[in-house]
């Protein structure tokens, strides 16, 4: 495990009034499972942009498996053996998992393309890292979590000798992790140096071998993990300690300002009964698959419901669509804020700015600059975004800004209920820490806050009030100080009995 496979000496690499990366070096074994750490917008996600192919280096040297390299475009490093597993999913919808998988790699029988050998070959790459998905299931179809599995599939179809991790858990359930922790460590075993990021700092200690933490650009440190601890990896993140990981606060609770009866939408969408008071925060925990997402797109109109009524401070709203919920002043930030939540090739006035054009145009459509102006300057100001300017594109922001964003461009229509579908997914511990901040600052202010958490330490810590959910059901109401991990995976695990 002494043979390094990667050796970038003094990058750097800038982008309009950002620094992303400044002599920054690094190193991969052979064999080796490197964490790569640091907050959103540190520069980790740029670095392996580099290394495989996707920007190019503004400054230093790059050698990869021995060899010299000036430049790499993606079809090289995918050539040399590097492979990404990324964070946001790129994946085709319309295609199915083998097309997905051998996409831009098609098997080509008798001069056309072969479904029938990229299903066979598909099918045992799933089979040989227990992947439980048939390959011809239109991506469309399945589950994020599955997707997720989908892409990881994907990049180990190419055997790659240097694989990059960008948050591969963020979506996966606890048995699909271990599934993946299992690959990782059978990569391992064969050679394969492996770059993971992740800001879930407890899945480290399970595969990681060393550690390299980023902060603004710079290099801070890189050490082996087992000579370290969270503690001090958190600290050489953020340049300070974080005291209070969970800052929950005690608010008065006050009158009812929104209720659920009765919702039916679907097959996970069951007779659910909700109701949230001023001053409180109401979390819904549950496993994959339990049901939490599609009741929060049920209530805000995204999917279709079967029956059902919706109470807004005492009053009924017929919501049939998200426009309508809109409206009422009832919003939703969805767990893929890159696929539901931005338009992210547009720029962040232009996302704070469309779902308020109602707000800030005439009468007669034409939009008010001067409104539109201090609308996003007072959303910018108000939630501490981190980005270039205003006009920088939402897919350039890290994934805590982004989010920032989504909840901005709501609250500026003094939304009166905010739906958090998995909030922090994919963020780091202090952009964690600034997004629970922002939901006590609504609860202060008498906003109805609802949120859906796989993260049951984040449940527990932030949560006044907990519903948990199982086979698309409310299977347990519990109050903050009644509740604990075991409780809530007891309730989370009463499925429907199916057979006698």
């Amino acid at each position: 495990m002494d043979e390094y496979i990667v050796e970038l000496e003094k990058i750097s690499k800038s982008f309009p009034g950002v620094k992303a990366l400044d002599q920054v070096s690094f190193t991969l074994k052979s064999g080796e499972v490197l964490g790569l750490l640091g907050e959103n917008g540190a520069g980790k996600s740029t670095l392996m942009k580099i290394l495989s192919g996707v920007y190019t280096k503004d400054e230093g040297t790059m050698k990869i498996l021995g060899k010299k390299v000036s430049h790499l475009s993606p079809v090289t490093a995918q050539r040399m053996g590097i492979a990404t597993i990324n964070q946001e999913l790129h994946l085709c919808d319309h295609l199915t998992v083998a097309q997905n998988i051998f996409l831009g790699r098609e098997l080509i029988a008798k001069g056309i393309l072969s479904d029938k050998d990229m299903n066979a070959e598909a099918r045992k790459i799933l089979e040989k890292f227990e992947i439980e998905i048939n390959p011809e299931t239109l991506v469309g179809d399945l589950s994020v979590s599955k997707q997720q599995l989908v892409e990881i599939a994907r990049a180990l179809s190419i055997h790659a000798k240097i694989l990059i991790m960008d948050e591969p858990t963020s979506a996966l359930t606890s048995k699909e992790i271990n599934n993946l922790f299992a690959i990782i460590k059978r990569l391992k075993a064969q050679g394969c140096g492996i770059v993971y990021i992740s800001h879930r700092l407890e899945e480290l200690q399970h595969i990681v071998d060393r550690v390299m933490i980023l902060r603004d650009g710079k290099q801070i440190t890189s050490m082996d993990f087992a000579a370290t601890t969270l503690s001090e990896i958190i600290s050489y993140m953020v340049g300070r300690e974080i005291t209070e990981k969970y800052p929950r606060v005690k608010e008065k609770v006050g009158k009812k300002i929104f209720e659920v009866k009765n919702l039916n939408a679907g097959r996970m969408v069951r007779d659910i009964n909700l109701s949230l008071y001023e001053g409180e925060i109401l979390g819904i925990a549950g496993l994959m698959g339990a049901g939490r997402t599609e009741t929060t797109r049920a209530i805000f109109g995204a999917d279709p419901k079967e029956s059902g009524q919706i109470f807004i401070e005492g009053e009924e709203v017929k919501i049939q669509r998200p426009l309508d919920a809109i409206k009422a002043g009832l919003v939703l930030v969805p767990e893929d804020r890159a696929k539901n939540g931005l338009c992210t090739a547009l720029s962040v006035r232009e996302n704070i700015a469309l779902p308020n054009l109602d707000i800030i145009a005439s009468q007669w459509g034409v939009v008010n600059p001067k409104k539109e102006n201090e609308i996003v300057e007072e959303s910018v100001q108000n939630f501490d975004i981190k980005m270039a300017g205003v006009e920088a594109r939402a897919d350039s922001l890290s994934g805590g800004n982004q989010q920032k964003v989504i909840v901005s461009k709501w609250l500026a229509r003094n939304s009166k209920v905010v739906m958090f579908d998995e909030p922090t997914r994919g963020i780091d511990v202090a952009s964690k820490v600034e997004i629970y901040e922002i939901m006590n600052d609504l609860k202060r202010q008498g906003i109805g806050v609802l949120f859906v958490s796989s993260e049951l330490p984040e449940i527990l810590g932030i949560s006044d009030r907990i519903l948990v959910m199982a086979d698309g059901k409310i299977t347990k109401e519990l109050d903050v100080k009644d509740a604990t991990q075991d409780v809530i995976l007891t309730s989370a695990t009463k499925f429907e009995k199916k057979i006698d």
